[in-house]
């Protein structure tokens, strides 16, 4: 596991702190998903705990260090993470750590912690993780990656320097995505990246879903609903099997740039460009505060989608206001 193309900056801000020997005890990186802040993280811990690191700062991937961390055995590399995908970092795990913290380092070099995804702690773990920063162990230097670092209380920032990851350059990403799917025409890997927000991970993970087919379905839907072709609850049930986040990402980006071509937006300034023309047909003749409106009940639907709510519920109510805001033209 190597560096991203696009990460040279962000790596040249990592090892300015070794060669000025000032590392950091708690360093917060965050940016946009997507961007590889954790490949990130997980290389300066390798190179903090290599023996021999490179003159670029890299670990040199062959000492004892780099092969224990390699294996996931290194006895001083710490990761803190969810027991399972979208679940908290609990207490108990804290007090892990702060047990396994209590004892020395077993090599001469750093010992690193890697709490991902920072925001995952609950309020208790949080109050238990302060304890960490209020008092450093012994040569112990611990990365928090994030990619919503306002959900992280102030006691727990004021605490850390910070990394906000740099900004990926379209080019590099662009020529990156090509090399990893060489099967993508360079109009679909543009397209790619725009819908992901040039999000070089989150264009990859979408070249290797069924991600544009499942879309342009739904989307294909949504306008059937708007065209009085279409059931809003028979729509809402095939939706049942799709993932909610996405599909509120979805509805929410097809109303936002329906607002946007109402005020003759180019397709370079909508989240969906390959979309335009029929987006821009849409607008026409739409209550623009009415859709406001709509997207109002999409933001708070995102929330909701952490409590009990009936999903298909969610999408019926949000597919019938669709529904009337485009039968009263």
């Amino acid at each position: 596991m190597s560096l991203l193309p696009w990460q040279q900056q962000d790596w040249a801000h990592l090892h300015s702190y070794c060669v000025q020997q000032r590392i950091p005890q708690a360093l917060l990186i965050k940016g946009p998903q997507g961007y590889g802040k954790l490949r990130l993280a997980q290389q300066f811990a390798k190179a903090l705990l290599c023996a021999a690191p490179q003159t670029d700062g890299l670990a040199c991937g062959h000492c004892h260090s780099c092969l224990l961390f390699a294996a996931a055995t290194h006895p001083d590399f710490i990761s803190v993470a969810p027991e399972e995908v979208g679940k908290g970092i609990t207490i108990d795990a804290i007090r892990a750590l702060i047990t396994r913290l209590s004892l020395k380092p077993q090599f001469d070099k750093n010992r690193v912690v890697i709490v991902h995804p920072a925001d995952a702690m609950n309020l208790r773990a949080l109050n238990a993780f302060l304890k960490c920063l209020e008092e450093p162990t012994e040569r112990t230097v611990i990365l928090l990656v994030t990619d919503r670092p306002a959900k992280l209380p102030a006691t727990i920032v004021s605490r850390c320097q910070k990394l906000a990851v740099s900004p990926a350059d379209p080019v590099c990403v662009a020529a990156w995505l090509a090399q990893q799917q060489p099967e993508l025409s360079a109009a679909e890997a543009a397209l790619l990246l725009a819908l992901a927000q040039n999000s070089p991970l989150q264009a990859l993970a979408y070249a290797r879903q069924d991600y544009l087919p499942q879309r342009n379905s739904c989307f294909k839907a949504w306008l059937a609903v708007a065209r009085q072709q279409a059931h809003p609850v028979i729509v809402a049930e095939q939706w049942q099997a799709l993932p909610e986040q996405q599909l509120l990402f979805w509805l929410s980006s097809w109303v936002m740039d329906v607002v946007r071509c109402h005020y003759l937006a180019e397709a370079r300034q909508l989240f969906n460009p390959d979309l335009q023309a029929t987006l821009q047909s849409l607008a026409v003749g739409l209550d623009l505060k009415k859709l406001y409106g709509l997207y109002d009940v999409l933001l708070a639907s995102r929330q909701r989608l952490d409590t009990p709510i009936n999903k298909q519920s969610l999408f019926e109510e949000i597919l019938i206001y669709w529904s009337q805001l485009n039968r009263s033209k």
